[in-house]
């Protein structure tokens, strides 16, 4: 078993219904079990900002799957959660799926690139991280509460 740590986020449709039943889906998966989540955050889009503001979250896993068959899982739950990737990069989604970090994984390839290649610039992933793991160390990028140390995060605001 491997821990894994995914970041889920959306902005359309009744976002908090779709994150949660999408942590439903992640405890569902085979060999796989969700060991934690964070709260949720109301964020401002990142990238294209004329969109509505997202809900994002972290989760963690402990899973025997392997890398690409966990990106798989995740690309399913989305599709199963009405995500259409064909739309403009950054845009609006009713449920996005990144896999973060996988422990003593180092991975770049056409799919997958593990630790995620722009997480120490998003505040709206590592803030959600930082609550299940403040000290994890991301190779090549550093721990996540010092990650997060240096970023604004005055955007994010925790949901009831």
């Amino acid at each position: 078993m491997a821990r894994a740590f995914v970041a889920l986020g959306g902005n359309l449709g009744d976002t908090h219904a779709i994150l949660r039943q999408a942590l439903v889906a992640l405890s569902a998966l085979p060999q796989t079990r969700l060991l934690a989540h964070s709260r949720f955050y109301r964020t401002p889009p990142w990238g294209l900002r004329e969109q509505p503001p997202f809900l994002n979250g972290a989760a963690v896993l402990d899973t025997a799957l392997a890398p690409h068959e966990l990106l798989d899982a995740l690309l399913g739950i989305e599709r199963a959660a009405g995500r259409v990737r064909e739309g403009e990069r950054w845009g609006p989604r009713t449920l996005d799926l990144d896999l973060l970090h996988i422990d003593g994984v180092r991975l770049h390839d056409d799919r997958l690139t593990l630790p995620h290649p722009r997480i120490a610039a998003r505040a709206f992933v590592l803030l959600p991280l930082a609550e299940l793991a403040p000290e994890l160390d991301l190779p090549g990028e550093g721990q996540v509460d010092e990650l997060l140390d240096a970023l604004d995060t005055s955007g994010c605001v925790p949901e009831p």
